[in-house]
């Protein structure tokens, strides 16, 4: 957030009040902050990216959370409740989650935390046909973790690619931006593959 933003919010939470764009006379609220950050907001005071007088007007109680990788008890819970958020929106009766695909999402590192796991969660529910969410609908890296990776070969890598960018545009029925939006890759580079792939 830039600095000169940080001072207008301060404003606010010590005067409880803003001025509206055009008005003249300030509107008075009053409001309580809920924060979330990923970052270290006490060594972004320290090296001068965060106001240090309004880090300690907000920081009143503070929740530390674990990123996923420490929280390998949630993993399962969490995945369940994706399943039905995404086969209700994709209309399919998906009724659960295989053993093997439970043991697979508990080994694996989570970097992006619990967004990186609900998109997994969603490209399963994608590619399935079936009534229980198996190992085979997980990305490449996840059902071969990388100290097994070596033993695919490229042409099986290729093939599992290029089937799941068919279901994926099967499920967008087309719309290219959104396949790309979903298989997390730019536009330029879905077009690429759908030609090396003589994807229609």
């Amino acid at each position: 957030m830039p600095l000169d933003l940080q001072a207008k919010l301060l404003r606010v939470l010590e005067t409880g009040e803003f001025l509206k764009v055009g008005d003249s006379k300030p509107t008075k609220v009053n409001i309580r902050i809920i924060a979330a950050t990923n970052r270290d907001l006490q060594k972004e005071v320290e090296s001068g990216n965060f106001r240090e007088d309004l880090y300690y007007r907000i920081a009143v109680l503070n929740i530390q959370i674990p990123p996923l990788r420490e929280r390998i008890e949630d993993i399962e819970e969490l995945a369940n409740h994706f399943l039905k958020v995404f086969a209700h929106k994709t209309g399919k009766k998906i009724m659960g989650l295989s053993p093997d695909y439970i043991s697979a999402l508990k080994q694996h590192v989570w970097k992006g935390n619990i967004r990186e796991l609900r998109n997994v969660i969603e490209r399963s529910v994608i590619l399935s046909d079936d009534q229980i969410l198996d190992i085979d609908t997980l990305p490449v890296d996840i059902q071969y973790p990388k100290d097994h990776s070596k033993s695919l070969s490229a042409f099986s890598l290729s093939s599992v690619e290029k089937l799941h960018i068919q279901k994926v545009l099967n499920y967008t029925r087309g719309n290219k931006a959104e396949a790309a939006r979903l298989l997390e890759i730019g536009i330029t580079t879905l077009y690429r593959k759908l030609k090396e792939y003589g994807i229609n």
